[in-house]
This record gives structure tokens, C-alpha cells and sequence, in this order.
């Protein structure tokens, strides 16, 4: 599918960002292991959060569906599934439930789309592996057979929420505590819902102990918003002309907040209202404007794993911006759905950017104009939108393809876009 995008006149309005990817993903998998029945309201419905459902429900979930929400009905016990579990493009899928089926006595291969079964899974086969679970393989298909394991402390070689969050999620059936060390902090939803669901959890500098329990409650769940899909119009609101947007129902998990360190960097003005709690997760409307001006930034180290899935916008953002904006240790972005690195660099170049490349992040010098060029999303979908966002200030029309990758995260991106922006 092609996107086309041409300049418009400003950006300004109200919108209530698709739920939040990795919680609508996380909340499938613990509801697949409560006591009792659960409640998902307000679930995303995009591509990988329905490759978590289906690969859960064939191992004995039942669910039912009710409008805006989903019922969740856990097996005693899972069952072996009729074939392997497909996890699409989903490396959350993949990695999260390799957790939950190591600590079972399950025989289960896993396999993804093209694009997955070239990302890396030895960052997990490891830890399993010391557990005591067999696992084949370090990129998809994966096979694993699990059954009794044992707890351990894992130093991750990476600040990845998926590393740890498989850790923590097979360490819940394991012989005794299991300990996660990680070089910076990762985002912490599953420590969070974990506790909201009474699993006991001690989060320390540099790492987090989970206690072994089969005792989970179950929970109604209201998923707030995406921050990582936020983070595209929030974008186009900061670099267009009177550009206003009010985002509602927002994740601002402090883990996942850099996106706002950003944008206190670039001197965008915001105000968060309306603060609340839903499952361990704290909740909140934020309101930003466009600055007459606005800065370079800076991105690395321990804001890196805060906003690593905004990056690719966040480039687009530093095009616009007066002065040198620098990316560094952000290599975990070569291991994407596609090499980000590579394709922002080669992207924007084109369109007439001063970008250039660096083994772990970029560099890229504004602000500067852009023209619109045909961009191959290469089965992105945060490529697919960053391009999308640049367009919106690009002179001529920027061409997209491969923006069926959209519905990967956010299904309703081109509707909201064209709703917001003032042509």
C-alpha cells in the first residue's frame, strides 16, 4: 500500500491515541494465568496484539469478545497447541511468551513473519537456557521445551524490557527467586502489573527479584494510551506552524517517558492533567504547543531504552530543529523490524536533510528544508509513519510504501492524521 503525503498548513486538535501496544500485549499474556477471569477493555487491535491473543488462546485461553473489550477466561492448565505459534512480526509475542512456555510442560515451536525470524532471540534463549528449559534456535523458528525451572540472577547484556520481562515471566514458576540485572532501567510494565496482580516483586538499583507464585489475581484492566504512537502527532503538532494537540488517556509511565525529555530539550511547552492510576500504571492528559523556536537535542544512554521506539520520529523532529542534535548508544535500533539506523539516515538525506549515520545512533544538523521523495517502509510501521510526519513540512508529495505496516501498532494513523492536520 502507498501513502501519500503533502505540506499542510498546521496541526491542532484533541485525540485519544491507539492503547498501548505493550500493554494490551502484556495484559493478554498475565490474564492467561490469573485466578479467574479478567477483563482487557479497550485492548489495541492492531496485528501484534492479536498474534498474542491467538498464540495464547491455543494453549487453552478462552476469550470473548464484548464491543470495546475482552473477556478472559484462563485454562488450568495450557495444552500443547495443533502447531507452532505464529507470532507475525510481533518480537514481543515472541520473547514475552517464550517465558510463560519455558516454565511449562509444553513442547512448542514459535515462528514469525520474514521480518522477525531475522530478529535476534539468543538475548532470551540464554537466560531459559540457565533456567533449565531446551531451547532451539537463536532466531525464530524457535523451539522450546519447558518444564522445572530453577531461579537465577541473569545480568542482561542490554537495557531491554522484553529481556527482563521474559525473565520475570518464567521466574514466576521457577524452584526459587529470580534476579534481573540490567545496565540501565527498561521499561517496567510487567513488574508493574505483576504487583497490581499481588506477585512479589523488589526493584533495586540495577535490577528487579521476582518471587515464584501460581497465585495471580485477575484484574479489569482499562489499556491507556500508546506514548510510542503518540509520539508521531505529537511531533507533527511541534514542528508545524501553531501546532496544538491535547493527548488523552496517555501512558506516561516514567519508563517510557523520554519522549517528554525531548521535547523539555527542544523547549516544546506541555502540561500533563489529570493524573491517575490503572493498574500499576500511572495515566494522564498532556497538552503541547509548537514553540516559536525550536533546539537541538541530545539522546543517549539511559533515556536510549525510555524512548527507543520514537527515535525514528524523533529524527525527523532534529531536522527542524536549530543546531546539532546527536543519537548515540541507540545500536539496538539496527535490530528492528528493519535497520532504523540505515533507513532514517538514507531517508532523510534524500529529502534533503544534513544527516549522517553512526555505528549507534545518528547525527543530524538543522534546521533544514525538506522535499518529498518515495520512501519503501520496508515492512516498518515506524518508518512507515516517521515519513509520514515528515511530509507534513516536506515541499512536493512524499510517497510511502509498504504502509500496510501502519496497522502493526496504529491502525488509525492515516484517519487521525488527515483529521488533525489543517491543510
Amino acid at each position: 500500500m502507498r501513502l501519500e503525503v503533502s505540506a499542510v498548513a498546521g496541526f491542532q486538535g484533541t485525540f485519544r491515541p491507539p492503547s498501548d501496544k505493550s500493554l494490551t500485549h502484556r495484559a493478554y499474556m498475565l490474564g492467561a494465568i490469573a485466578s479467574g477471569e479478567s477483563v482487557v477493555r479497550k485492548p489495541l487491535t492492531g496485528e501484534d496484539c492479536e498474534a498474542t491473543l491467538a498464540c495464547v488462546a491455543s494453549m487453552g485461553l478462552r476469550y470473548e469478545r464484548e464491543a470495546d473489550l475482552v473477556r478472559l477466561r484462563p485454562a488450568a492448565e495450557w495444552t500443547h497447541p495443533s502447531g507452532p505459534l505464529d507470532c507475525g512480526n510481533s518480537g514481543t509475542t515472541m520473547r514475552l511468551l517464550a517465558g510463560l512456555v519455558a516454565s511449562r510442560p509444553l513442547d512448542v515451536t514459535m515462528v514469525g513473519d520474514a521480518s522477525l525470524s531475522r530478529r535476534p532471540m539468543g538475548r532470551i534463549a540464554t537466560p531459559l537456557r540457565l533456567m533449565g528449559a531446551r531451547v532451539e534456535g537463536d532466531t525464530p523458528p524457535l523451539r522450546i521445551v519447558g518444564g522445572s525451572l530453577k531461579g537465577i540472577e541473569y545480568q542482561s547484556p542490554v537495557a531491554s524490557g522484553q529481556i527482563k520481562s521474559c525473565c520475570l515471566l518464567a521466574g514466576l514458576r521457577a524452584d526459587g527467586p529470580t534476579t534481573v540485572f540490567e545496565p540501565s532501567l527498561s521499561r517496567d510494565h510487567t513488574e508493574r502489573m505483576l504487583r497490581a496482580m499481588g506477585v512479589s516483586l523488589t526493584s533495586f538499583e540495577g535490577g528487579v527479584t521476582v518471587q515464584p507464585t501460581d497465585n495471580l489475581q485477575a484484574f479489569d484492566f482499562t489499556v491507556p494510551g500508546d506514548i510510542s504512537s503518540s509520539a508521531f502527532l505529537a511531533v507533527a503538532a511541534a514542528i508545524l506552524p501553531e501546532g496544538q494537540l491535547t493527548i488523552t488517556d496517555l501512558s506516561v509511565n516514567p519508563s517510557r517517558t523520554g519522549l517528554l525529555d525531548v521535547l523539555t530539550q527542544t523547549e516544546v511547552p506541555y502540561e500533563i492533567t489529570g493524573a491517575r492510576d490503572e493498574l500499576g500504571e500511572p495515566v494522564a492528559d498532556v497538552e503541547i504547543r509548537a514553540p516559536k523556536l525550536l533546539r537541538a537535542f541530545k539522546i543517549a544512554g539511559d533515556l536510549v531504552p525510555r524512548l527507543v521506539d520514537e527515535i525514528p520520529v524523533l529524527a525527523v523532529l532534529a531536522t527542524q530543529c536549530e543546531g546539532t542534535t546527536t543519537i548515540r548508544d541507540a545500536r539496538e535500533l539496527r535490530v528492528k523490524e528493519s535497520d532504523r539506523i540505515a533507513k532514517m539516515v538514507d531517508g532523510l538525506s534524500r529529502m534533503g536533510a544534513n544527516i549522517r549515520a553512526e555505528e549507534d545512533g545518528m547525527t543530524i544538523i538543522g534546521p533544514t528544508p525538506l522535499t518529498g521523495t518515495t520512501i519503501d517502509a520496508a515492512g516498518d510501521h515506524r518508518i512507515a509513519m516517521a515519513f509520514a510526519v515528515a511530509g507534513l513540512v516536506a515541499k512536493g508529495t512524499t510517497q510511502i510504501d509498504g504502509a500496510e505496516s501502519i496497522a502493526t501498532s496504529f491502525p488509525d494513523f492515516e484517519r487521525e492524521l488527515w483529521r488533525l492536520a489543517l491543510v
